[in-house]
């Protein structure tokens, strides 16, 4: 069952409370709180019979009272107790569970039992992004019953009890270090793989907290990709978190599947074997299991062997000949079509499911989007970080049905969009670490009656097979089975299930929206074909995974970014630095500096950093 009431059910519920807030009798808001009388957490279903249009305050104030934890949650707060007020033997408590497990409601939860007790006067949260400051102030009423202001950096909401990004806690150490000083404060650290002792976020982070009552430290990914360590935490010698057992609750992702807390994930490992054209009679083959091999000769043209890396080409653009078209039958090509049929099967059980591309880059972003909409005839949503009002984008996206959205970096750890359900996977960093924050975007449960699969769609080769393959290794053997097409449809709005060529709903009359079929050209004849085919219904050429690129496709990204060849280490500073360096630029109004840093890729950004202090 879906959480979100639909945009139609919406409008009958404000028609039904005659636009006035049911409860206060205030005139509604465009944002209205379509809520659900028997709490979703509580088993309620998303129907009409089930909802109230309330204002927003009212339904805040509604909240926690029918709050009913998870089995976890209960023994993780039981557990937080004990140790932190009965034992009182160390002032930190670890969560480490899966992403989409709950965490966040088991923090505050903790909180609110902390409250009740009489031992903390206020709370702080730090959170890694900005939408998920919000994400928390609205779990932390609905939990605690108490507001939570936000301290973002650029537009400060102040409450007794905040929520700051990592960043903002870096540049106002002293006043929270006065506010734990002047009060008994719980500290909750979310997504505490960001603070690195070494890294400017932990050092922030433990001088301004070192004399909070309470630290609560909450993680999915508890061990850093760069092998620093995080503050607050002990730790081993092989660099993992060492924290006392009864100091701690750990919940896998393998456990949370079969409890039923978590959608089981399958992998699919897109093959892709690719021919460059090096234009002087020679090529260049390429594949996951065979890296290119170079002869002496070759070797010598610069960023030749890094632009011929497999996964560079697997993030490379491909467009028809001697034009800007994306090629639906190039690599990404064929990555979005094993996704959207998979998408399109997901919607005869989850009729919203959405899709998710993580890309590595803006240009590469702005790609995947034309190809999806060429393909599927609909404009998926972008995201990214030269984009404004991005909170609104994603909230919008959350809460309608469009198919698909495309980002850079943006929808990561702590973004919850409970209706994803595929995603492709091309990202800039490969580590554990975002390999694992990414899955954790798409396997979010919708309730106790999704009977849905996660589906993660990406390159084949040894990096990202290693990591599908230990996150494969804690689901147990029957949630990694999966159980093929769908075999009948589920209504939206009764849950009743049908055939999966109804074209209503017998029990309610809901009428099934109807995909038209779509069609792929042949690269040997132009004939089209449907998406599905194998091979082509005019000629018999097959639809396969051999690609041919020219070396100007190859060097056009990847290695060489804008003309420029960039190491990976170089990308990772980059990105981490561009942040707070555009900030400071917007803010000079220097027009000379804004033009050079629209002309340079952030990518490139460290290595200017680094340049520069040379002349130091």
């Amino acid at each position: 069952m879906r959480r979100f009431f639909s945009r139609r059910q919406r409008y009958i519920l404000a028609l039904i409370s005659g636009g006035k807030c049911l409860i206060c009798g205030s005139k509604l808001k465009a944002g209205f709180h379509a809520d659900h009388i028997v709490p979703f957490r509580a088993k309620g279903r998303t129907l009409l019979s089930n909802g109230q249009a309330l204002c927003e305050r009212c339904n805040l104030e509604k909240g926690g009272k029918y709050m009913q934890l998870r089995p976890w949650q209960t023994e993780a707060l039981k557990k937080a107790l004990k140790w932190l007020v009965e034992k009182a033997e160390d002032k930190h408590f670890l969560i480490n569970a899966a992403p989409g497990a709950g965490k966040t409601i088991a923090a505050c939860t903790i909180a609110k039992s902390l409250y009740d007790l009489g031992q903390i006067d206020r709370v702080v949260v730090i959170a890694p992004r900005v939408e998920v400051v919000k994400q928390w102030a609205d779990d932390f009423k609905t939990v605690v019953g108490r507001y939570m202001g936000r301290i973002v950096g650029s537009v400060d909401k102040i409450e007794f009890d905040v929520c700051a990004t990592w960043a903002a806690v870096q540049s106002l150490q002293d006043a929270f270090q006065a506010v734990c000083k002047a009060s008994r404060v719980l500290v909750i650290c979310d997504e505490h793989h960001h603070a690195a002792v070494a890294a400017a976020w932990g050092s922030g982070a433990s001088g301004a907290f070192s004399d909070a009552k309470y630290v609560v430290v909450l993680t999915g990914t508890p061990i850093r990709s760069d092998g620093k360590k995080s503050i607050w935490m002990a730790y081993d010698d092989q660099g993992s978190i060492d924290q006392p057992e009864e100091g701690s609750y750990t919940l896998s992702y393998g456990e949370a599947v079969d409890l039923g807390y978590c959608r089981p994930a399958t992998f699919h490992r897109h093959e892709g074997h690719f021919t460059v054209d090096l234009e002087d009679g020679e090529k260049v083959s390429v594949s996951g299991q065979q890296p290119a091999t170079l002869t002496p000769t070759l070797k010598r043209i610069p960023g030749l062997q890094r632009a011929l890396d497999f996964y560079r080409l697997a993030c490379t653009p491909q467009f028809e000949p001697n034009s800007a078209i994306p090629r639906v039958d190039g690599y990404q090509g064929t990555m979005v079509e094993w996704a959207s049929a998979k998408l399109s099967d997901l919607r005869y059980r989850m009729p919203n499911a959405g899709g998710l591309v993580i890309a590595p880059t803006i240009e590469m972003a702005e790609y995947m989007v034309k190809l999806i909409e060429k393909m599927e005839g609909e404009t998926p949503i972008i995201v990214h970080s030269h984009m404004n009002n991005l909170d609104g984008k994603i909230e919008s996206f959350r809460h309608i049905d469009k198919r698909w959205i495309v980002s850079v970096a943006m929808i990561s750890e702590g973004v919850d969009i409970a209706r994803l359900r595929v995603l492709i996977y091309l990202p800039s960093a490969l580590t554990e670490l975002a390999f694992r924050q990414a899955i954790g975007r798409v396997v979010r449960t919708a309730g106790p009656d999704d009977d849905t699969r996660a589906y993660v769609v990406m390159p084949s080769f040894d990096v990202l097979e290693e990591f599908a393959r230990r996150v494969e290794d804690e689901m147990s053997p029957s949630a990694r089975k999966d159980s093929g097409p769908p075999k009948t449809k589920k209504c939206p709005v009764c849950a009743t299930e049908a055939p999966l060529g109804s074209r209503s709903c017998e029990a309610c009359g809901y009428e099934f929206p109807m995909s038209p079929p779509k069609f792929k050209p042949c690269a040997e004849c132009g004939g089209l074909n449907q998406m599905s085919a194998k091979s082509c219904q005019h000629c018999d050429a097959k639809f396969g995974t051999d690609f041919v690129l020219t070396l100007d496709e190859a060097l056009r990204a990847g290695a060489i970014v804008r003309g420029m060849d960039v190491q990976e280490e170089e990308v990772k500073e980059g990105e981490a630095i561009a942040g707070s360096l555009r900030k400071l630029v917007l803010a000079s109004g220097d027009e000379k500096l804004l033009k050079v840093i629209r002309q340079l890729p952030e990518e490139s950004w460290a290595r200017l950093k680094r340049m520069m202090s040379e002349q130091d």
